[in-house]
Parts: C-alpha cells; structure tokens; sequence
C-alpha cells in the first residue's frame, strides 16, 4: 500500500497539533487576556487569509474587506440574540452569515469589474464605510441594528447543551470559555487553510494569478475575467463572514465601531507584511501584527518605568509609532513580505 505520510512529515505533523493542544494552557499562565488575544489572532488569519484571495491570488486591491466582517457579526447578532427573540444555532447562522457576505462580495465586484488599481481602492473603500455607516443609522424607523449602541446579549456558541462561554470540567480538568473557543477557532482554521491551498493549486486559482499578472492575456487564452474576479470577491467575502459570526459569539455584543477603516487597513497590512499570495506567509503576518501590538502595548509602560523610573511617553503613543516604524523597515528591507512565494521573490529580485 502507499504510504501517505513518510516518518518525517508524520513526526512534524505530531509535533505541530501536540504544540496547537498544549498552547492555550501554556499561555494561560499569563492570564487568559492573552488566551483571547491568541483567539483574535485567529480570526484575523481567517481575514487574513480572505483578503489573500482577492488582493493576493487575483491582484484587486480592496480596502472595504471589513464589511464582510461586519456582515457576519451582525447576522450573528440578528439571529442570535434577544433583539429579534431569535436564538438559532450555529450551524443554521453561519452559513447564512457566510452567504449574506458572500453576496455583498458580488454586489461589491459587479460594478468595480473595470477598475483597477486606486481606483478600486477608493471604491472598495467607500463600501466598506457605506455599510459601517449604514448598520450604524438603521435604528430608525425600524430598529434593526439597534444603531450606534449595538447589540448586546449575544449568544455564544453552542453545541446542545453545550456552550463556550464559562467554565467547564472535561476530564476532570477545568476549561475557561476563551480556551474552548481557541480549539474551535483552530479547527476552523484547519479548514480554512486547506480550503484556501486547494484553491491555490486548482484551475480557478491558476486563473486568478493569470489575472493578477496580466488581464489582457489572461482574458486572450480564454478565462472569462468577468466571472473569476467576481468568483474572487465572493470567496474571500465568505470567510470574512464566517469570522465575523465568530467574533460576535464570543464577544457578546457588537457595535459599528468594530468595523472602521483602520480594520481593513490592518488586515490589508497582514497580507502585505507576510508576503500576498503566499498562503504561509499570509498567516504569518496575521500573527505577527496581533501579538506585535499587544506586546508593545503590555511592555512599554513596565519598560519606561525600568529605565527611567516614569513614564515619558505614553504607551498607546509609543506603541502606534514603534509598530508603524516596524512596518517602514520591513516594506524597505522586504518589499516581498516576510515571507513571501517563490514566484513573489523572482519577481522583485529579477532573478531566473
């Protein structure tokens, strides 16, 4: 019989789940704010890795990606809160949430078919704030969106009877809510991941680079543009509606300022850092720019008042300005990304 995996790949394989088992009781030790923070840097390789499809594999630039996002957090909150009376489960709500973003993805690439370039960005940025500023005023006449103030009382995600908030005893051993949503998030991002290196390697993604490189020739061998740049607006919209439910269930409450440029722009900014069209590299930037923050925001104030015994400048200041220096040096040093495709590095370097 043939064997799938060689003693090598078998042994990496075992190594890497028993590290992704081991994590969240590891970082728990610092308390389970870092647990979360692990959660949410999930979520955003799910963004991450979303965006890759659109701005990597198909080259359009898309500024407004955080209105999937929101599209799926609050159809989430819609279906699944006291608001609306409704609480239906998560797999009733999550397809529906992927699907609702999946169409605002068509409705956003119809009419942006032939722009390219800044002009598409200004475009897909006005309908990311379009839709932010449309959940934020539509409360009146009807309250839909409860407006500027949210939705609150989310419901979390539940299996029968159980849920993923609070405390558990399995096995005799007690498991908080962010360290069962961790393993959730994990094993949705196995199947986001394979998702995406399927679509990588298959006629659809080949297409999709083809446009990237050149849409006129693409266009001459047969590949109906059209439909593929559609196709690519869709895909990446429905992940980002799947981790929009997902951040409403463990939140709890959402409100339009969840969903401001600045999201799209850290988004964009993870698929750039870790090289575009390059699915490892892809996660490593979504990593990176989640724990880079909060590192910078946990260990500036300590440092200050190591060395110099007060505080002289304020943390939030100094950590904007040493992350935005960071991203500087590394575009300047590594325009490829941190790690970006073989194919990504040829092109920059002009090498064979």
């Amino acid at each position: 019989m043939k064997r799938w995996l060689n003693p090598r790949s078998a042994l990496g394989i075992t190594l890497i789940t028993a590290a992704l088992v081991a994590l969240p009781f590891v970082v728990a030790m610092g308390g389970q704010a870092w647990v979360r923070i692990v959660n949410f840097a999930i979520l955003y390789i799910f963004l991450a890795l979303g965006l890759n499809i659109v701005v990597g594999f198909a080259g359009l630039l898309d500024l407004g990606y955080i209105a999937f996002y929101a599209v799926g957090a609050y159809t989430w909150a819609l279906l699944a809160s006291p608001h609306f009376g409704l609480h239906w489960p998560i797999w009733a709500i999550l397809p529906i949430g992927a699907g609702l973003a999946c169409v605002a993805g068509v409705l956003l690439g119809s009419p942006t078919l032939k722009l390219r370039g800044d002009y598409l960005a200004i475009v897909t940025l006005g309908f990311g704030e379009i839709v932010r500023i449309f959940m934020n005023n539509l409360n009146a006449p009807v309250n839909i969106t409860n407006g500027p103030q949210g939705i609150t009382l989310i419901d979390p995600v539940a299996f029968g009877a159980f849920k993923f908030s609070g405390n558990s005893q399995i096995f005799g051993f007690t498991i908080s809510g962010p360290q069962k949503y961790y393993f959730l998030l994990v094993a949705l991002a196995v199947i986001v991941v394979i998702i995406n290196l399927r679509l990588q390697n298959s006629r659809i993604g080949r297409a999709w680079q083809a446009i990237r490189e050149d849409e006129i020739a693409a266009k001459a061998v047969g590949i109906n543009t059209r439909n593929i740049k559609l196709l690519a607006f869709a895909m990446g919209a429905s992940f980002g509606g799947v981790a929009g439910g997902i951040f409403a269930a463990m939140q709890g409450f959402v409100s339009p300022e969840s969903f401001s440029l600045i999201e799209s722009v850290m988004i964009l900014a993870m698929v750039v850092l870790g090289g575009m069209g390059h699915i490892p590299g892809v996660i490593l930037g979504a990593v990176l720019l989640t724990f880079l923050p909060e590192v910078l925001r946990y260990g500036v104030g300590p440092l200050q008042m190591a060395v110099f015994g007060k505080m002289l400048v304020d943390p939030e200041s100094l950590r904007m300005l040493v992350f935005g220096l960071a991203l500087v040096l590394v575009m300047r040093f590594k325009p490829a990304g941190l790690w970006p495709s073989p194919e990504r590095k040829r092109e920059l370097t002009g090498g064979a």
